[in-house]
């Protein structure tokens, strides 16, 4: 509705969605290479009809945007993640949340709730930073501008990759445009990140360079998802966009690249001129300790020294406090992610023990918690399956569903334990192992560990147990 998926005016229907699969374009024949849609579970898809209203809110309720409902239809999962990644296994990032999806998509006319509360959800969601693309666009005045993605932290490597691309625009200027939606496990939290970018502007030349948040969720989809992201940046005004090998690429199951290294660069550059934005594609840079700056490997002499740290050897390094070399990144820039690399001996931890009633659960969990508490310099929070029943699941039953409700919002409050560094010990019957998945990916999703437990205790033994009269009653 701001423009920033332009020509996107709305979620996809069923024949855009075809089309974008097979040919990366709308049915109209626009360039689109990414599917949009808005998903609903079986309940949700029941009360459509055509001319429904649905709200469209944020997670506290406020209402942001109205849809009419148009159509809704039933896409194929597995044949979305081959179009779009390559790939059917769910150890890819993207093709777990497409196969978390709910199984109908529905889409029609969208209109805005009122522009004010728009204005007042950005304030209130997204960093300082963030710009709509007009007011980007007003920002940046038509000038050449060099846009930059990344969904990491800037070192150094990446400010010589993005002042050579902006010394190959004349009178240009650079935008550091930073997705700060969800992105992959474990990479920097967002308000981090936006610290550390801050920390590294003065380092580029003055009134040259321009920091904007993008609230947009990466979906690893390498080539298609660097022609998007073009796409993008051009809405949001810029002229130019650098692209790396390896762009939006989640990483190899055995390490190295998912994706061919140049894929991205390849398929942005058959479609540039229709994009109507610039590529600069750029190679990988190294140190150079003898000339004391990064170059790429052709400016190398022979047998000539570098240094490099990959991306774990750094997240290892912060997390155990070790030395990074200066000729890395800035010291203020070390010292902001050192705060969000939590090390083994402050790192949020969730310990979810689960079992049947009577099992020692809530024994083993008390326990833990002392022991815990007399050991370890973190907060330890005990969250007991009958307590939450009481104060924070009052009037759910024990239906399937409730039950899931009840994990689901027992593994929220876990999670936020975690991420504050805090232990949380949970002891709750949770049978399902979909409501315990959900949990944990709560809690890594906020730099968590999460250690399930099953107190393995007979029947017979729970029987013989009963201490609160279950299974008398039952």
């Amino acid at each position: 509705l701001t423009g920033g998926f332009a020509p996107l005016s709305q979620y996809l229907g069923a024949a855009d969605y075809e089309t974008v699969l097979t040919r990366m374009r709308l049915a109209d024949g626009q360039l689109w290479p990414m599917p949009i849609v808005l998903d609903l579970d079986e309940a949700q898809a029941a009360r459509l009809a055509p001319g429904v209203e649905i709200s469209l809110q944020r997670p506290d309720g406020l209402p942001l945007a109205t849809m009419t409902v148009a159509e809704w239809f039933r896409p194929d999962p597995r044949r979305e993640a081959l179009a779009v990644y390559g790939t059917d296994d769910p150890r890819h990032p993207g093709v777990a949340a497409l196969f978390a999806r709910g199984p109908v998509t529905v889409s029609g006319p969208l209109r805005i709730s009122s522009e004010e509360r728009r204005q007042w959800a950005a304030a209130t969601d997204f960093p300082p930073e963030y710009r709509s693309p007009a007011e980007l666009r007003r920002l940046l005045n038509g000038r050449p501008t060099v846009a930059f993605q990344t969904r990491n932290p800037l070192h150094f490597a990446h400010m010589a990759i993005t002042q050579k691309a902006l010394a190959r625009v004349e009178d240009g200027q650079l935008l550091l445009h930073p997705a700060v939606g969800p992105t992959k496990a474990g990479d920097v939290d967002a308000a981090y990140r936006m610290r550390a970018y801050r920390l590294v502007l003065p380092h580029y030349p003055a009134g040259r360079v321009h920091l904007a948040a993008l609230p947009l969720a990466m979906r690893m989809a390498g080539p298609r998802e660097a022609l998007w992201h073009a796409l993008i940046r051009r809405n949001y005004g810029a002229s130019h966009f650098i692209v790396g090998r390896g762009h939006a690429d989640p990483g190899g199951l055995e390490g190295g690249l998912f994706y061919p290294p140049f894929a991205a660069q390849e398929l942005l550059a058959a479609h540039a001129d229709e994009a109507g934005i610039v590529p600069i594609f750029v190679g990988e840079h190294v140190y150079s300790a003898r000339r004391r700056r990064y170059v790429t490997p052709d400016e190398l002499e022979v047998d000539e020294a570098v240094e490099q740290i990959s991306g774990t050897e750094l997240r290892r390094r912060l997390a155990n406090r070790e030395e990074v070399p200066d000729w890395f990144s800035p010291p203020e820039v070390i010292a902001c992610l050192r705060r969000a690399y939590r090390g083994a001996d402050n790192r949020g931890l969730v310990l979810w023990l689960t079992g049947l009633s009577g099992s020692g659960k809530s024994t083993m969990a008390g326990m833990l918690a002392r022991r815990l508490e007399a050991m370890d310099q973190r907060t330890v929070t005990l969250l007991d399956g009958d307590v939450i029943r009481r104060f924070l699941s009052k009037g759910l039953g024990f239906s399937r569903a409730d039950r899931d409700e009840n994990i689901r919002r027992i593994g929220f409050v876990a999670s936020l334990a975690a991420r504050h560094g805090g232990i949380a010990i949970v002891s709750a019957i949770s049978p399902y192992r979909n409501a315990r998945a959900e949990a944990r990916a709560l809690v890594e999703d906020n730099g968590g560990l999460f250690v399930e437990v099953h107190a393995a205790a007979s029947l017979q033994t729970c029987l013989t147990r009963d201490a609160k009269g279950l299974y008398a009653r039952a």
